[in-house]
């Protein structure tokens, strides 16, 4: 019988879709500023590069800690709830990137990610520790 990751696989399909998205928002900058590689010197460009880079440094952890956690069956619904959470605080993150409109969702998503990983790290210790 396969080993069921429910809340794993439906962190990493929510995971590419943000991913395909800030690559989208990058991809729109480059076309309409004409920049083949790199920033081409524009803030928006690297602002929208730092936001997509920053979400793969940190969903990869966030990913690697909820299926040892799911692994270990320690995770229940709330795990789902912390998944969700961190994934709409990346989307915050990448909105407030762009240093306009929805500036105070740079802050939230950094305190999301911060949070969840703290979070996620502890209960992995407590789990691989025997005090959960």
């Amino acid at each position: 019988m396969p080993i069921l990751l429910p809340t794993t696989l439906c962190m990493a399909a929510a995971a590419a879709i943000i991913n395909i998205w800030l690559s989208i928002r990058c991809g729109q900058v480059r076309t309409k500023e004409k920049i083949n590689i790199g920033t081409g010197g524009s803030d928006l460009m690297e602002r929208r590069m730092r936001a997509q880079l920053n979400f793969a440094e940190n969903t990869a952890w966030v990913l690697i800690l909820i299926a040892g956690i799911e692994l270990a069956g320690k995770g229940a619904s709330w795990l789902a709830i912390v998944g969700a959470i961190y994934m709409l605080g990346r989307v915050a993150h990448g909105l407030g990137m762009d240093g306009t409109g929805l500036k105070a969702g740079r802050g939230i998503g950094t305190v999301t990610t911060m949070l969840t990983q703290i979070g996620l790290a502890v209960v992995a210790l407590l789990v691989a520790t025997g005090y959960m």
